[in-house]
């Protein structure tokens, strides 16, 4: 299909996930309008300076929405989550954000809904802020729209934040050091999204697990030590971290159990999306500055966890 005068509407274009599907729509020739609070704000300005139209607007405020949608082609639906730090939202104001942009996408006769979700969904995980998916994502697929849902792994991204202790030579997350997980680069989310965008017909109905890379968590100090150009090592996030804090401990125990570490078939996503990254090459390309930036040394002191509790954004 050709994408000449398609629009499609981006929820949470100024974080990671909507930012990313924003560049590879409009690098696929797509009309792009983003929703956001703020059009003069400096994400906002910076959407706008790849030819992204900006439209003020507020998940809360249906309205805003309908006007948003109007005559668009599609919709990409991502929304913020209480498991995010600053994010002021509770679980149920998720759930509400989430139905609603289905709801109205259906109401505005939009040919095509892409909700991104979470890799554990499809059971109960103990989780609020992942459980909130297996809700929105039942309501979507109750409506007349056709619509995709995409399950991304964790990000790649998550494991070169200044909190990970890269400055100090050593990587901390939720993986055990002979356990496989699967990862994606946020830019690949993009890239498959329009990649579903400009093949309706071929996706709609499915949900899709995807990811990019899976590795240990020796191997992921491997490739970091080989992209540092210095030793980094590599342990589980400490035991008594896991017991004392809920969420990374129920966390965890998805990893172990396989929710979490994801099983999505590798080998056919690259077979169907051959740019998909492998970890060292994210690590030399689109991830090389956030890596210098989480060698540098800092003052963070000790790693929190907070910022593997989800592998969402903000809008």
């Amino acid at each position: 299909m050709t994408n000449i005068n398609k629009t499609v509407v981006i929820l949470g274009a100024t974080g990671q996930q909507g930012g990313s599907v924003a560049a590879a729509l409009r690098a696929d020739g797509w009309a792009v309008r983003a929703v956001v609070r703020d059009p003069s704000g400096h994400r906002a300005r910076s959407l706008s300076a790849i030819g992204v139209e900006t439209f003020r607007g507020d998940l809360g405020d249906p309205e805003s929405l309908r006007a948003a949608f109007s005559d668009a082609y599609g919709v990409f639906s991502v929304q913020p989550n209480s498991g995010q730090a600053g994010a002021d939202v509770t679980n149920e104001d998720e759930v509400r954000f989430g139905t609603a942009v289905a709801d109205i996408a259906e109401r505005c006769g939009v040919a095509h809904l892409v909700y991104s979700s979470a890799v554990t969904a499809g059971s109960a995980t103990g989780v609020d802020h992942l459980d909130t998916k297996n809700r929105i994502e039942a309501h979507v697929r109750n409506l007349d729209i056709s619509s995709t849902v995409v399950r991304p792994a964790a990000f790649m991204e998550l494991l070169v934040t200044p909190e990970t202790g890269l400055a100090r030579g050593h990587l901390s997350f939720l993986v055990r050091p002979d356990q496989a997980m699967q990862f994606i680069a946020v830019r690949d989310i993009g890239r498959i999204v329009a990649a579903v965008f400009g093949s309706s017909d071929r996706y709609a109905g499915r949900t899709m697990e995807i990811a990019g890379d899976a590795l240990t968590g020796k191997a992921l100090a491997e490739q970091l030590t080989r992209a540092a150009g210095r030793p980094i090592s590599y342990s589980r996030l400490p035991t008594t971290l896991l017991s004392q804090d809920d969420v990374l401990g129920k966390l965890a125990a998805l990893v172990d159990d396989g929710r979490l570490a994801g099983n999505a078939d590798l080998d056919a996503l690259r077979a169907e999306f051959p740019f998909l990254l492998r970890f060292d090459r994210w690590l030399a390309g689109p991830g090389a500055g956030l890596l210098d930036e989480a060698l540098r040394p800092t003052d963070a002191g000790t790693r929190s966890g907070r910022s593997v509790r989800c592998s969402h954004d903000p809008v």
